[in-house]
């Protein structure tokens, strides 16, 4: 960033002396005593890592004088804290972030070069953390940095994962998964706590007894324990002194070593504990086809969540707390149904651990969560087998029946003799095998639910949440989600935040509503060409990426049309396709065919047992390697897949986009926050009337959004209706001929049996609609043809989609979060 987006009103207080000394000579001391002391290198023998090692522990000790700093002021105890509780945080390289949270990006590159390092050599060898899957991940890693921010004391917590999200590797076509060793050089970031320590039960069985005063209570006795060891990671925010806490949990042994068991021989039952107590923290997201990674997966949600509560309760206690008023300190907040087993886990602590009766501890774990939902598909609302959790959780079971009991007492009176309501609502499915409804449960324990955007939070009222919402609607509102501009347009986009912070200044930063104010330079000639610059080196950066990665040269003059985001039927990368192969047959069909140059570029990862996705990146890669290979066409068309797609990779993905494609079957979605990303960075969208788009186009204006497809009223009407999509298929000659081109083997060397599955499920299924928004969206890519064409009207489109997203700010929907649901308050830190 420029020099000018230094200084800011409530910039950190610098201070001149010992490690806390953010000038440049002060940061190159620093750097050289990290290299001595905790690297242990002089300079001729240090690595590569080693450089980034020293820089991110010079880097740290700034965060930690603040983090000091923030700690001490919640000690008082007089702050409300959130608790955010996520099984993701995709967080992204830490450094290049740090610095410009900051505010000191210039003084560290300088540090580096005097010193005799390239700054970008060291970002790039920064390992991502891999701790998340998408989109619910980076959105809580956003609500971290607007926490901080925003001065709102806050504690994220989650999970250690040893091993993240695979790394993906693309071979012969094929998604390959390698293992994600994000901590093979180490961490610099975290700083392990081992006296910060919670025991985690699992299985066993439950007794009840009378305690002294004769009521009656129940002991857990558990098949065996786990410990959770805290790992805690420093979030500072934007140009203030505040830096919160993200607290991740690994799971050890109680015992990590049998000397018993070793000196008779048997060394595997020596370590046999540590191997299964460590597997509950070691991948992210193991594969839950066998009933194995069910377990796992289950284990792995109930291990953060108690090791969580357990330690706000022990914060709570050490400052004094009566137990009693816990709400009134920690508002705690459910990312999605992952950690929903909280309401039971809060009221176990409360009810055996601190002897509390029914009623209160009911009282202050409805008060104390808030639930977001992130989906409207069934198969997301997480449920379990009945048999699995009680096997696992038997004291948890019994609360959950309790819990259940109570409730369906209160829906028949509210709903009497509609025993049909009832089981729709019960905690419990009793359809068939009888499973633990985890999203019914978040519901009924937590004081506050909300959907992600409007369509979505209207759509949990009238169909997946109906009854809830019928019952208790004054728990429910909407929080539409959003991004960091810090991460999103600063660091991925410095060129763009330069020229903007020329004409109106810097606080747009962390106001991004002030953005509004470039509109006034949209009829500047100078400054559209000064914008379609900054674009095109953007575009030319990605393209170098593209040829390192994929070895496929680019035209950054072509029209960038990207997708890149998670590989799912419902998002329909497919129906990108079917259009690429739509503009190929008409190349090739007429060789004079005119159209704007164009490259399509995807990228995203499918879930390991997730066949059809996989088989949809088998398509756009055999699509690729035949357009890119013939010169009839490569002029004009050019496709990508981009592998293994992560946050280092998307800062340079963003910028450089001309179309953002967020085409998702209207109704699926329940937010997306890529889109987010795109229009703040100057894309287009051609989209559905799905998740935040619909808000989106509200903001930008429609004239500067590419709407195609059905509503997601309509989709439902043409299911209840019985939707055919073979005549579909039989009434449109461009769509047959696609579809012929696939099914006919033209893409995989004449085996017509490769995408059959695909194609099948199109012609007899089609569950997410390509065929019935094909035309549609094929008509609507003319007109970004033809748009496109026109670049004073183009760049004009692009500024006002920057300039309207202030909303999407994730500032924004923090501010909500604490107004509506929290009740929480900024806390100044001031630095002495």
């Amino acid at each position: 960033m420029a020099k000018k987006l230094k200084s800011n009103k409530s910039a950190a207080c610098v201070s001149y002396g010992g490690r806390s000394d953010m000038s440049i000579e002060g940061l190159k001391r620093t750097f050289r005593e990290h290299m001595l002391y905790t690297q242990a290198r002089f300079p001729s023998g240090a690595t590569r890592n080693d450089h980034y090692m020293a820089l991110a522990c010079t880097v740290r000790d700034q965060l930690l004088h603040r983090w000091i700093k923030s700690v001490e002021q919640l000690s008082r105890g007089d702050s409300k804290v959130v608790g955010y509780l996520s099984a993701e945080f995709l967080l992204g390289p830490h450094l290049e972030n740090n610095l410009i949270n900051l505010g000191i990006y210039d003084e560290v590159c300088r540090t580096a070069e005097e010193e005799g390092h390239d700054i970008h050599t060291l970002f790039d060898q920064e390992e991502e953390p891999g701790l998340g899957n998408g989109g619910l991940g980076r959105l809580a890693a956003c609500f971290l940095d607007s926490l901080a921010t925003l001065e709102v004391p806050a504690i994220g917590y989650g999970i250690r994962y040893e091993f993240g999200i695979f790394d993906q590797e693309i071979r012969d076509g094929w998604q390959v998964e390698r293992t994600d060793q994000w901590l093979r050089l180490g961490n610099p970031w975290e700083l392990v706590r081992p006296e910060i320590t919670c025991h985690v039960n699992f299985g066993g069985y439950t007794e009840p007894y009378e305690d002294e005063a004769g009521r009656y209570r129940v002991r857990w006795v558990p098949h065996r324990t786990v410990k959770g060891v805290a790992y805690d990671n420093p979030i500072v925010g934007y140009r203030v002194n505040t830096c919160n806490l993200l607290r991740l949990w690994k799971a050890e042994a109680v015992e990590s070593f049998e000397f018993e068991a070793f000196n008779v021989g048997d060394y595997y039952r020596a370590v046999e504990e540590k191997i299964i107590s460590e597997n509950i923290t070691k991948v992210l997201y193991p594969n839950d086809e066998p009933v194995q990674g069910k377990q796992l997966r289950l284990e792995q949600q109930y291990f953060f969540v108690s090791c969580s509560l357990q330690d706000m309760l022990r914060i709570y206690k050490l400052l004094g707390g009566d137990l009693s008023r816990f709400s009134s300190h920690f508002a705690v907040q459910l990312n999605d149904t992952h950690p929903a087993i909280a309401v039971a886990e809060l009221m176990r602590l409360l009810l055996d651990e601190n002897d509390m009766d029914w009623e209160a501890a009911w009282e202050i774990t409805c008060s104390t969560f808030g639930y977001t939902n992130h989906t409207l598909l069934p198969e997301a609302l997480e449920k379990w087998p009945i048999g699995l959790f009680s096997g696992l959780f038997p004291r948890h079971m019994e609360i959950i029946f309790e819990i259940n009991r109570r409730f369906l007492e209160d829906v028949r009176s509210r709903f009497p003799e509609d025993e049909e309501r009832v089981a729709r609502m019960s905690l419990i499915d009793e359809s068939g095998e009888r499973y633990v409804r985890m999203a019914h449960l978040a519901c009924v324990g937590s004081h506050a639910i909300n959907g992600v955007a409007e369509l979505h939070t209207r759509l949990l009222k009238e169909d997946v949440l109906r009854d809830f919402y019928e019952m208790m609607p004054d728990k429910f509102s909407n929080k539409t989600n959003g991004v960091t501009p810090r991460r999103f347009m600063v660091l991925s986009n410095p060129g763009l935040s330069r020229l903007i912070t020329e004409k109106i200044g810097e606080n747009w930063i962390s106001n991004p509503e002030e953005l509004r104010q470039i509109e006034k330079f949209v009829g500047d000639k100078a400054f559209r060409e000064d914008w379609r610059r900054v674009k095109l080196e953007n575009k030319k950066n990605l393209a170098r990426l593209v040829r390192e990665r994929t070895g496929i040269e680019v035209d950054p003059a072509s029209m960038f049309d990207i997708q890149v985001k998670r590989l799912h039927e419902y998002k329909r990368q497919h129906l990108n396709v079917l259009h690429i192969i739509a503009l190929y047959n008409r190349i090739k069909q007429d060789p004079a065919y005119d159209m704007c140059p164009r490259t399509f570029i995807f990228g995203g990862k499918a879930a390991p047992g997730y066949f059809m996705a996989k088989l949809i990146i088998k398509l756009i890669n055999s699509v690729a390697e035949m357009v890119n290979a013939d010169p009839g066409v490569a002029e004009r068309l050019k496709v990508v897949f981009f592998p293994d797609l992560n946050v280092k990779s998307a800062k340079f993905i963003y910028p450089a986009a001309d179309l953002s494609e967020q085409i998702s079957t209207a109704g699926k979605e329940a937010s997306g926050t890529g889109n987010m990303k795109f229009s703040m960075n100057g894309a287009l969208t051609i989209g559905t009337l799905d998740g935040a788009n619909v808000e989106i186009r509200e903001e930008v204006g429609a004239e500067n959004f590419f709407l195609f497809g059905l509503t997601a009223e309509e989709v439902s009407s043409l299911w209840k209706n019985g939707y055919q999509p073979m005549e579909v298929y039989r009434s449109n000659p461009e769509l047959q001929g696609v579809v012929e081109c696939i099914r006919s083997g033209h893409f995989s060397k004449g085996d017509k049996e490769l995408f059959r599955p695909l194609v099948d499920s199109l012609l007899f299924h089609d569950t997410f609609m390509l065929f019935a928004d094909f035309r549609s969206y094929v008509e609507v890519q003319n007109h970004v043809d033809a748009a496109y064409r026109d670049q004073e009207r183009w760049t004009r489109m692009s500024i006002l989609n920057v300039a309207r997203m202030g909303k999407f700010s994730s500032d924004r929907a923090i501010r909500e979060y604490c107004r509506d649901i929290w009740n929480v308050k900024p806390v100044p830190v001031i630095l002495e």
